[in-house]
């Protein structure tokens, strides 16, 4: 109950007084302003990138990236040898995630476009590339994809941003770019 309740009991048939009138059009206005900042920023930011969302179950996704990494596998790293994949530019490059990890290592070469598939198998897990500035939502049952073509050599690394349990601060990939040239694969590759 109000100390002063309002004379007029029905509020909303009243007229709009000049200061309300201002406030509601400086809202207005700045919504309009913030929605279009949002598609400028994203089309001249080079923040976000364009990508494309599918459905696909997890074991599917998991058939796919296990057979390119199969095929394109250059060397193991570290202690529980870890693939490290190499696929030909412009070919369908998938990364997967798990408790706790990024799976494969990918070796992408400079300048080259890839077709980069994200998707998880287990929880919800966020890809972020550092030092760059690309962060996605990776989800199970679903399939990003985003079209990359990385413009300096280096090691990047994939940081998962969204808590995935205990080992969450342990699940960290990486993607190496390398100058183009001569590849040799483990099988038999192409």
């Amino acid at each position: 109950m109000a100390i002063h309740p309002p004379e007029e009991r029905i509020w909303w048939n009243e007229k709009l007084t000049k200061i309300e009138l201002t406030w509601i059009t400086i809202a207005f206005l700045w919504g309009l302003v913030m929605f279009f900042a949002m598609i400028y920023w994203h089309m001249v930011g080079e923040q976000n990138l364009s990508n494309e969302a599918y459905k696909i179950k997890p074991d599917v996704f998991g058939e796919r990236t296990e057979a390119m990494t199969e095929k394109y596998t250059v060397r193991e790293e570290g202690d529980t040898g870890i693939p490290v994949v190499h696929p030909p530019a412009g070919t369908e490059v998938y990364m997967l995630a798990r408790l706790w990890e990024w799976w494969p290592i990918l070796e992408l070469e400079k300048g080259k476009t890839y077709r980069l598939h994200l998707s998880s198998l287990d929880w919800q897990h966020g890809f972020s590339l550092q030092p760059t500035n690309i962060n996605l939502q990776v989800h199970p049952g679903y399939e990003m994809v985003v079209t990359l073509t990385p413009p300096e050599t280096g090691e990047f690394s994939v940081v998962c941003n969204e808590f995935c349990g205990i080992g969450h601060h342990n699940m960290v990939g990486r993607i190496y770019v390398v100058e183009p040239g001569p590849v040799e694969y483990l099988t038999d590759g192409e």
